[in-house]
């Protein structure tokens, strides 16, 4: 199996995308930190990884608050020996950051900054050591395809990650850590699809991308998994799009 011996942190790991990714690596054997905000539900998904016979622990992580951070990653060091992969997927995404800077109170945009940019600067800049006292390891960091097109503060915080990916590729190189990231398109998940009017979807599926279906989490997690795996060895510093074809541009 791909995974075999190897540490994953991932953190909003307690449900949707990031519950999608623990599952893909425990299959492949990795063992698997549920870092979340939401110490329950993170409770509740290790105990669904033990049962299909992976090694799994929750740790509550805000990932806004640094030295919370550090603690949740200290604890998964002593607990597995180490950390190899880390998933950024925690992240604020909802539709009401997707409307103009001027229409969204400060608080709000403050708030959405500090998950989407500084969780991935604190989570990131936290695992660097550790996984270089392993040798090395794979950071993936869930981006968007509104970063490629940035007009709202959802957007330019996805730009951020894009950006901080390059960062972090060249920073960490010397530790032996690749930095990647995705841009997925349009998801079809429940909350997209209980926060979006379906007239919306509908259009982007089928105006603008060129393959027209929503995308799922089916369509992705390969794509994760690739990265984090030896078969991406040489490739770092990149953000790829997931997104049916849009936007393309050269």
């Amino acid at each position: 199996m791909r995974f075999d011996g190897k540490v994953a942190f991932v953190t909003g790991g307690a449900i949707g995308f990031g519950r999608e990714f623990a599952r893909a690596l425990a299959s492949e054997g990795a063992s698997i930190a549920i870092a979340d905000i939401d110490l329950p539900a993170a409770e509740k998904t290790v105990l669904e990884l033990e049962g299909s016979g992976a090694r799994a622990m929750a740790v509550p992580c805000d990932v806004t608050d640094d030295e919370q951070v550090e603690r949740a990653v200290r604890a998964v060091a002593a607990n597995f020996g180490g950390i190899d992969i880390l998933l950024n997927n925690a992240g604020k995404h909802l539709s009401k950051y997707n409307q103009p800077f001027g229409a969204l109170p400060r608080h709000e945009v403050r708030a959405l900054f500090e998950v989407n940019v500084m969780g991935v600067i604190n989570c990131s800049l936290s695992c660097r050591d550790i996984m270089r006292e392993r040798g090395g390891g794979s950071i993936v960091s869930m981006a968007s395809i509104s970063g490629h097109t940035p007009t709202t503060p959802y957007g330019v915080s996805k730009l951020a990650v894009r950006g901080l990916t390059i960062a972090f590729a060249t920073e960490f190189a010397d530790a032996g850590i690749r930095v990647n990231a995705v841009s997925p398109g349009l998801m079809g998940t429940e909350s997209a699809l209980a926060d979006l009017p379906q007239a919306t979807m509908d259009a982007l599926v089928n105006e603008r991308q060129l393959i027209h279906r929503l995308i799922t989490t089916g369509d992705v997690v390969p794509t994760v998994m690739f990265l984090c795996s030896d078969e991406a060895s040489l490739i770092t510093g990149q953000t790829i799009m997931i997104s049916g074809g849009y936007p393309l541009g050269i």
